[in-house]
């Protein structure tokens, strides 16, 4: 089971170019349907679904408010921003017959399939309710930005840039998706993380970190990120010459689609933030190495295959395995349900986490299948960085007993994102649910407490994790290899012993 059931929305008809300002007010309710779940993103299936029986379309009663290019004459002047925000003053007469009947088969259609935690007065809010001087503010603003700005202004970034600056202001992590980053955050979930496409390094005699490396056509390179540009800070984290060159690489990437805020200058100039979405893909690799018979294993994010990747990780080696280090350092969380199936390698009928939405109730979600890994010992190596998914998982090894987490206190992220398409290429990130440990803990601004707290250089800790696992470590290892392998050493096995019947036979 998905831990959160979504309203699917969508959107009946695409918006025409911003040029002909039409503007489509309406609201349809689905049946829940949920594609993949994440912490940090849900991705929330969708159909188009058109309206076409007053009787059966529970938004038939609804109405719409246009300016279409075929109800405003070219000679009116359409195009021009500033005569439509004048044109606006039209509609500040109210219209009583909008909201004035209630949706009731909103109500009674399907209710088990309708989404109740709205509150009836939020959706009845009438449409009057949004002063007609604050769209003619809106409309304004954007015909002085097409008129005076130094440079052209592309009518449709203008819009996209409305609506991710009020998604930003509304929560840090909601965002909206444009088509590369809705395919990308997609291609997310089956293996790949992003980038924004360049290498920085600290350069002590600037005092400073500096870009050396820009990729061609990359997030970085369209937004005029250039070779020898100053980089100061990533989202929240400042860089100084104490962070390391794989820390910085690290703030850098994350879930493939996700955006990054980053603030940059040219030498001796005012620094400039720079909202860049990680569109620079490429595949995760879970590296896996083996120190003296104790398997060390990096998990960058939580993907729908991160548990057969570890499995098959764990294969590879083709060495017996006395215990575990699982190093979730800078892994900014990914698919839950990832994040539990990792859980259920290593415990038994266990509850995870616990998820909340807006109503009170909450859902709990707990490990199944057999708990493979469950005989080697573990320690979980994490800092600041480690968010989500990673601190779901840290925290039920914890809570449980599992595994010793070392290292510094995570990141405390709390919260779930949905992903709800609004068309075929372009959705919105938005948080829809908050989350805390099984036991009913909270994470969101908190983070994870580790057992054993590590101190010094980070290049110093993978070591100090090892010396607290190998006084844990197993005295025989256990060895993991694929089932055709054990399948053939059968039939031989079997072989064998048929020949040694045989033999037998014969001397009898």
């Amino acid at each position: 089971m998905h831990p959160i059931c979504l309203i699917r929305s969508s959107v009946s008809k695409r918006l025409e170019k911003p040029s002909t300002m039409t503007a489509l007010i309406t609201s349809t309710v689905f049946k829940p349907v949920l594609m993949a779940s994440l912490i940090g993103l849900n991705v929330v299936g969708m159909q188009a679904q058109a309206a076409t029986n007053n009787e059966s379309s529970p938004t038939a009663s609804l109405q719409l408010i246009s300016l279409d290019a075929d109800e405003i004459s070219a000679e009116n002047g359409a195009d021009n921003l500033s005569d439509i925000a004048d044109m606006l003053d039209a509609a500040d007469a109210s219209d009583d017959a909008i909201d004035s009947v209630a949706d009731e088969s909103a109500l009674t259609d399907e209710a088990d399939d309708i989404n109740t935690d709205i509150p009836a007065e939020v959706g009845q809010v009438s449409l009057n309710a949004i002063s007609p001087e604050t769209l003619k503010t809106f409309v304004a603003v954007i015909d002085l930005v097409r008129r005076e700005y130094v440079d052209t202004v592309n009518d449709e970034e203008l819009f996209n840039n409305a609506m991710s600056g009020m998604l930003t202001k509304l929560d840090s992590h909601a965002e909206f998706l444009d088509a590369e980053a809705y395919e990308n955050l997609r291609a997310f979930t089956e293996g790949d993380v992003g980038d924004i496409g360049i290498k920085v390094v600290y350069r002590p005699k600037a005092g400073y970190w500096v870009v050396t490396e820009v990729l061609d056509d990359s997030p970085a390179d369209k937004k005029g990120i250039a070779v020898g540009d100053y980089l100061h800070q990533v989202d929240e984290f400042k860089l100084d010459d104490d962070r390391q060159t794989n820390d910085v690489e690290q703030l850098l990437t994350g879930i493939a689609g996700t955006q990054v805020d980053i603030v940059t200058s040219k030498a001796g100039r005012r620094k400039h933030t720079t909202t860049l979405q990680r569109n620079n893909n490429h595949p995760q690799v879970i590296e896996t190495r083996l120190v003296d018979g104790m398997a060390v294993m990096k998990l960058p994010a939580f993907q729908n295959n991160s548990r057969e990747k570890l499995l098959q990780g764990l294969i590879s080696l083709e060495a017996p395995i006395s215990g575990i280090l699982l190093d979730m350092r800078d892994n900014p969380g990914g698919v839950l349900t990832s994040a539990v199936s990792v859980a259920s390698l290593f415990m038994a009928d266990t509850d995870v986490v616990q998820v909340k939405g807006r109503k009170d109730d909450s859902r709990v979600l707990s490990t199944q299948g057999a708990a493979i890994l469950k005989p080697l010992p573990v320690v979980v190596l994490q800092n600041r960085y480690s968010a989500s998914a990673a601190e779901v998982l840290a925290s039920s090894l914890q809570a449980q007993k599992r595994a010793t987490i070392v290292g510094e206190v995570s990141y405390g992220k709390g919260s779930v994102q949905s992903v709800i398409p609004v068309n075929d290429e372009q959705a919105v990130k938005l948080t829809v649910a908050n989350y805390v440990t099984a036991a009913g803990n909270k994470i969101d601004g908190i983070g994870v407490e580790p057992d054993v707290a590590l101190l010094g250089n980070e290049n110093t800790w993978e070591q100090q994790a090892l010396d607290l696992l190998r006084a844990k470590a197993l005295a025989s290892g256990i060895r993991f290899v694929r089932n055709s392998a054990v399948e053939d050493n059968t039939l031989e096995d079997q072989t064998d012993e048929d020949q040694t019947d045989e033999k037998q036979i014969d001397e009898k």
